[in-house]
């Protein structure tokens, strides 16, 4: 079963617990994955394209909780880590910190970067190597730190 497949089978069960949280949620998702569908002129996004759209979800989310815990606001902070909760169940396993810093490591070697200026290069390199396990902040900190040790 495609990612695009479980999304749609699991808003329908979501629907029938109504599982309001779960259901709002997917459906926003699914209505961002028809538009982008719609954008790029195709039939059907691949596995790639769905992850991508989980991924700018998932950061939206995170970057809202942490607006709504500094501005003291639990109630809409819980509802967005609820969120956060269910998107995540889509995405594949994020890889370790260890397992991060071998990838930035050989890519680091591989594309022959010397100064923090070319981290821009290093970034998209382990970004397009991690595919959707791993997050872009914990990955620009690891890379920027390793960069700096050079």
């Amino acid at each position: 079963m495609s990612l695009g497949e479980r999304i749609e089978n699991d808003c329908k069960a979501a629907l029938k617990k109504q599982d309001k949280i779960k259901v709002s949620t997917l459906r926003m998702l699914k209505s961002d994955m028809n538009t982008t569908r719609l954008d790029q002129k195709k039939s059907a996004l691949d596995e790639g394209d769905i992850l991508k759209i989980i991924q700018r979800h998932v950061k939206q989310h995170r970057d809202s909780i942490e607006q709504f815990e500094k501005g003291k606001r639990q109630d809409l902070a819980e509802k967005e880590k609820k969120e956060l909760e269910i998107l995540l169940g889509y995405m594949p396993e994020q890889l370790s910190e260890e397992e991060l810093k071998k990838i930035i490591t050989e890519t680091i070697s591989e594309l022959g970067v010397t100064s923090k200026k070319e981290m821009g290069k290093v970034m998209k390199a382990v970004m397009e190597k991690a595919k959707g396990k791993a997050d872009g902040k914990t990955v620009s900190q690891i890379v920027s730190s390793m960069l700096l040790a050079k």
